[in-house]
């Protein structure tokens, strides 16, 4: 019976608890105090085994009706209904919350009272019932009244009386972590370890201070987040906008071209067609003229082959035995192979075209995340030489006496930058002039930076390096072997966090040597840096200033 007065009174105050959601105005805290059945501030919260926190009243409502048990967030099963506990600490960060944004708990009336309810002052746990200023008189002057517990009024009083034997909470067993009543003292918990509830809050209290202040910062931490995520939507939208923008550009221009070569060429092969068909109008008259000449002679000829004038048919041999002037037919040129090779050449040019625009347009927009990187000498292997200013690094013979600390390099000839990325994009250029090897790249933080290093992406390294003066590598697992044309001067490294990409460049050449795509980055990245220790290979590693290209 106790038991399902307990339900029913829950189920009033539910029904009587206002229909209003969190306004955006309550901020981001109210938000993390935000129930996800009710969508208002939790009231009595209740923990879940898989960490989830709903109001008590809306967790049972919910499993009161379901054959099953759920969690209604993230639907994890549990084999048993669980024994909900009031979260006492997520309880006093509400309190507090609801206290500084000027929200208060309803009004406790008094159950005494009949036509009029006025506010109840105190609450009787023996008896059970709120009491006003008028109707807490007698518990103030009859004797045995007077040793009556009195709290402060709340609506919850089930979660201050024992459910078994209808009796105040007034112990705390510290074997079992539970309140309990003087009977379950005597009968359940005879042989615990029981304190009165007033002694265990005094020494819980510092405890709920930390973890207030715990929970504080778990809600800073996560407001700073928030920030983050939004400052980080906002630039990616930026971005967005800006590549956009760029790439109409890009496209307009190429159909331009395009268009601009279609238009030369179609000039071109009408400009071909007119002279070929004034070629062939003059060969048509001059083949009509020599068709003239040819029937004259036919003519005299017929007439000589008649004539008994031996002396004359004699003359007229001799004058019609010279040829005549006529040209050779027999090949007539045709244009036609000149106009295809042309159009051969003029698409192979029009391609060149839309490749070096596309790479200047690759390249100048990766460069706009140039970065300012500067060697870190807390990291540098003790062979190595760095410039004052931190940017060049080059192998010297000498081992300085260096402090051997958790960040350096202890046996290969590495350095990283001091700078770290944890998101967004950057790219920082190298001058490997000179150089016939090295090693280049960005590593993780938590990388091994002692003893003998594998550079693989499972170990934390995405580098490209150059072996034997023309042997190019992707520091993969197998490496895998890279055919360039062209030996690199400088070379552009280019990281964007978020889409795990890691991509090197030929800057001077604006193309693209490779690319490790598809990584999971899940902490700082630092450019890495190896000048190699071959004696031939004396040159430095130089970090170069980014200049766009135009």
């Amino acid at each position: 019976m106790a038991e399902s007065s307990t339900k029913q009174s829950e189920a009033k105050r539910s029904l009587e608890r206002p229909l209003t959601t969190l306004s955006s105005s309550s901020g981001p805290l109210a938000e993390e105090l935000q129930c996800s059945i009710c969508l208002d501030v939790f009231t009595d919260p209740v923990s879940t085994p898989c960490g989830h926190s709903f109001c008590k009243i809306c967790l049972n409502q919910c499993w009161d009706n379901s054959q099953t048990y759920r969690c209604p967030l993230c639907k994890e099963p549990f084999s048993k209904r669980p024994d909900l506990k009031i979260n006492t600490a997520l309880r006093e960060v509400v309190l507090l919350f609801k206290g500084k944004s000027g929200e208060s708990t309803s009004e406790v009336l008094c159950d005494i009272c009949d036509d009029i309810k006025m506010k109840a002052l105190k609450l009787c746990l023996v008896c059970q019932n709120s009491y006003c200023q008028t109707h807490l008189e007698p518990h103030q002057r009859v004797p045995n009244l007077k040793k009556h517990k009195l709290i402060d009024p709340v609506e919850n009083l089930e979660d201050y009386i024992c459910q078994k034997h209808e009796k105040p909470l007034e112990l705390f067993c510290r074997d079992d972590q539970t309140c309990v009543c003087l009977l379950c003292a005597v009968t359940n918990h005879k042989t615990h370890n029981t304190v009165p509830v007033e002694e265990e809050s005094r020494e819980r209290r510092p405890q709920l201070m930390t973890m207030q202040t715990d929970v504080q910062q778990m809600i800073q931490d996560r407001m700073k987040r928030i920030q983050d995520l939004k400052h980080s939507a906002k630039l990616k939208k930026e971005t967005s906008e800006k590549e956009k923008a760029e790439s109409i550009e890009l496209f307009t221009d190429l159909i331009g071209s395009i268009e601009r070569c279609q238009s030369e060429l179609l000039e071109m092969m009408e400009q071909k067609q007119k002279a070929a068909e004034k070629q062939n109008e003059e060969l048509m008259k001059e083949l009509e003229q020599e068709i003239t000449e040819l029937k004259r002679r036919d003519a005299e000829l017929e007439q000589l082959s008649h004539t008994e004038d031996h002396l004359h048919l004699l003359q007229m041999y001799l004058s019609l035995s010279r040829p005549a002037h006529t040209s050779s037919w027999t090949e007539i040129s045709n244009d036609t192979h000149v106009s295809v090779e042309t159009l051969r050449k003029t698409l192979i040019q029009l391609q060149e075209t839309l490749d070096e625009k596309l790479n200047k347009t690759v390249m100048k927009r990766i460069q706009q995340y140039a970065v300012d990187v500067t060697l870190d000498p807390d990291t540098a292997f003790p062979k190595l030489i760095l410039s004052d200013g931190g940017k060049q690094v080059a192998y010297g013979d000498i081992k300085l006496e260096l402090p051997d600390n958790p960040k350096r390099f202890d046996t290969c000839c590495s350095v990283l930058a001091k700078e770290g990325f944890s998101s967004g994009r950057f790219y920082f250029e190298v001058q490997v002039k000179g150089k016939t090897e090295w090693d280049l790249g960005v590593a993780r933080e938590s990388i091994n930076r002692k003893g003998k290093i594998t550079a693989a992406p499972e170990n934390g390294y995405w580098t490209v390096v150059l072996r034997d003066g023309n042997h190019y590598k992707a520091r993969e697992s197998p490496s895998v072997s890279l055919s360039l044309i062209v030996k690199p001067q400088v070379v552009g490294v280019f990281v964007d966090y978020e889409e795990g990409l890691v991509s090197f460049y030929d800057v001077e050449a604006r193309s693209l040597i490779c690319s490790f795509t598809g990584q999971s980055f899940t902490e700082k990245l630092y450019p890495y840096f190896s000048p190699c220790n071959n004696k031939k290979n004396a040159a430095p590693l130089i970090i170069s200033q980014v200049r766009c290209n135009e």
